[in-house]
């Protein structure tokens, strides 16, 4: 068995795992490179192998930082199954379609515009390569393993983080190898906790919080502090936050405050048609979560829902203190950067951002301090109030890694510390080798590791 690190060494995007064993090649995750413009280049390099070698791929969830390459593979010729739970196979007929749809309008405003160095501008893939991809996907359902490809068994356990999350076990050559994905938090108030698991020949384990821990202070007490006075001021709050996972989350937590009376009954907009159907999934997969039929639709209810180009633009022009959540959750593309545009240059406005931030996004460089960001090809003033609450973060700290690793019954011969910047990546690998006295490292990117016994 090998294992090569195609993504998400050194970095927390681009998750690809390329696993060889029997004569079989699968991709566990198959995600886009975000952030800074070596690694966003990745996405448009030839890929390391042919796509059309690829025997199978298997998703830990839905992320685009885990999925959004699917439809680039589907076009170089992969024809394989992919294989991922069934929410995060629903979610992902919503997510991938909405990421070409993306690209193709990027495309065409820069064109349009003039701003892009490339003469014409072209999207990494179309909707109607997403459709393709979606055509290879089959769900398994959790905890029922079976067979992938001659000799190659796989196994999804619940991982947290989001609906459909999973962790996946891949048993081949007498070895198993587990892929923790994207592992959720314990305590979260709306996914469930993630599965333990007892046994694991190798191990991948994310480390996007392997260098910290999340405060402790109550998330919902201090998005009512940030609600309140901003519209004290007669400002408006513009939450970037990912249609999948975060905007719900803050959803939950708005209808929670106007229910206590903690915040006033102010206007609240949700700028993404995406991030509706995914909250409408919510109802139909309340296995994986903790909210009873009543909190689902209260959250479900929590916003007015824009769904046209020009309700979105008639946002931009709002003159009494409302809420406006919009993709993408770094600032990186999608409806939000407009609204940006509006409102980040005045003082009585509010940015917030509810989760993480990779180095090199926009949600990065606001959250940073930066006195202006490029939206569109024109420098945008920061000059509003720029709050950033990773209390929401669906990403298990380090303390909760450390937790979660503590179930294993014995250690796995080596784990592999991945989706993590160097820093992260590299406190986590420390924290296991003096708390667990594991054998770990830090693998780099493209870098090729034999299984053996």
């Amino acid at each position: 068995m090998r294992l090569t690190f195609l993504g998400a060494a050194g970095t927390v995007t681009g998750s690809k795992y390329l696993v060889e064993a029997n004569n079989r090649q699968i991709l566990v995750d198959c995600g886009l490179f975000q952030g800074y413009k070596p690694l966003r280049l990745r996405n448009w390099a030839p890929f390391p192998i042919p796509g059309n070698a690829v025997d199978a791929v298997v998703l830990t969830h839905a992320h685009l930082d885990h999925s959004g390459y699917l439809p680039r593979l589907a076009s170089h010729g992969f024809k394989g199954p992919v294989v991922a739970s069934e929410a995060t196979r629903e979610l992902c007929r919503i997510l991938l379609p909405d990421s070409g749809r993306l690209q193709e309008e990027e495309a065409d405003y820069a064109n349009r515009r003039g701003f892009s160095k490339h003469k014409p501008a072209l999207p990494l893939y179309t909707e109607a390569d997403a459709q393709r991809a979606l055509e290879r996907f089959e769900a398994l359902p959790f905890q029922q393993a079976r067979e992938l490809l001659p000799g190659v068994r796989i196994n999804l356990h619940p991982a947290g983080h989001m609906l459909g999350a999973a962790i996946v076990e891949v048993q081949a050559e007498g070895k198993s190898l587990v892929f923790s994905g994207d592992l959720g938090r314990p305590n979260d108030p709306i996914i469930v906790a993630p599965s333990a698991i007892e046994h694991a020949d190798y191990l991948v384990v994310e480390s996007t919080y392997g260098d910290r821990r999340h405060a402790g202070l109550n998330p919902e007490t201090m998005l009512a502090e940030v609600i309140r006075r901003t519209a004290a001021r007669g400002g408006m709050v513009v939450i970037p936050a990912f249609a999948v996972g975060r905007a719900q989350a803050v959803m939950y937590s708005i209808y929670r405050l106007k229910q206590a009376g903690a915040i006033p009954d102010l206007p609240v907009f949700l700028n993404s048609p995406m991030a509706t159907d995914a909250t409408e999934i919510y109802h139909r997969f309340r296995r994986e979560h903790r909210l009873s039929p009543e909190e689902c639709t209260g959250m479900c209810g929590a916003a007015k829902i824009v769904r046209t180009v020009e309700e979105s633009r008639a946002l931009n022009n709002l003159r009494y203190p409302s809420v406006i959540i919009a993709a993408s959750g770094m600032a990186t593309g999608g409806r939000v950067l407009h609204h940006l545009r509006a409102y980040a240059p005045d003082h009585k406005n509010t940015l917030l951002f509810p989760g993480f931030q990779a180095g090199g996004t926009r949600g990065a460089l606001i959250v940073g301090g930066a006195p202006a960001v490029k939206i569109h090809g024109e420098e945008v003033a920061i000059r509003a109030e720029v709050v950033h609450l990773d209390q929401y973060s669906a990403h298990a700290d380090y303390e909760e890694i450390l937790a979660w690793l503590k179930g294993f019954r014995t250690p796995p011969r080596h784990t592999f510390v991945t989706h993590g910047e160097l820093g992260a990546a590299d406190a986590m690998r420390r924290r296991i080798g003096s708390t667990l006295a594991w054998q770990a490292s830090c693998p780099e990117h493209l870098q090729s590791v034999a299984l053996n016994d």
